[in-house]
């Protein structure tokens, strides 16, 4: 039964992080911006990478720190990044407020300013405006996708969730989240401006109180 409650831990996690991903896609699809089979491909896999390196470096830190103290530092995050997504709108307008991206600033992958910038407005990674996210821009935008992944993987190392389970969940739910949510934006005929990360603040922040409750 316990391998049963980690697995479906290890999924609930990489559908919270997917969700974001499914948003941004349906943007996507709406403005007809496409997202070729490369970029979708380079997204997913940076931000599975993301969650497969920070889960590997939770694993490091659990070596050296009591079982206790970890418990209670993948509550904090976990909780602290479920009220987050909960309160997504207004926290992303305070980045947008101190982000703001003229044409003056380089476009550079490992620009942090933009990878900021692109977490508050992800649909600004088309800087060319071409209509179509480049193996470049498809970079700098997983990597705003990742921001969140990073944290909830170094939580799910300490809540002992299985690694090989959860970077196996977060490849699938993130390809099938980044093309349903492409399909569907396509499929509709103006933009929904529904925010659904609260979806995911609910799911990390349950995860959080099991913590508590385990």
């Amino acid at each position: 039964m316990i391998w049963i409650a980690l697995v479906l831990q290890a999924a609930a996690i990489a559908m919270s992080v997917s969700i974001d991903a499914f948003a941004v896609s349906f943007a996507y699809g709406c403005k007809k911006i496409k997202i070729p089979a490369s970029s979708l491909h380079i997204i997913n896999l940076i931000c599975a990478s993301t969650i497969a390196l920070s889960f590997l470096f939770g694993l490091y830190i659990m070596q050296h720190i009591p079982m206790w103290v970890g418990s209670v530092l993948s509550f904090c995050v976990l909780f602290t990044i479920g009220i987050m997504k909960l309160f997504d709108s207004i926290t992303k307008s305070i980045i947008r407020k101190h982000t703001q991206i003229n044409k003056e600033i380089k476009f550079s992958i490992f620009n942090f300013k933009l990878i900021l910038r692109l977490y508050a407005d992800p649909e600004a990674a088309d800087m060319d405006v071409s209509k179509s996210i480049s193996a470049k821009e498809a970079a700098a935008l997983a990597l705003s996708l990742s921001l969140d992944g990073f944290a909830v993987g170094f939580s799910a190392a300490m809540i002992g969730v299985n690694g090989f389970v959860l970077f196996t969940f977060t490849l699938v739910t993130g390809f099938v989240a980044l093309l349903l949510g492409s399909k569907l934006g396509n499929s509709a005929a103006h933009k929904l401006r529904v925010n659904i990360s609260w979806i995911a603040g609910v799911v990390l922040i349950g995860l959080a109180i099991m913590q508590l409750v385990a």
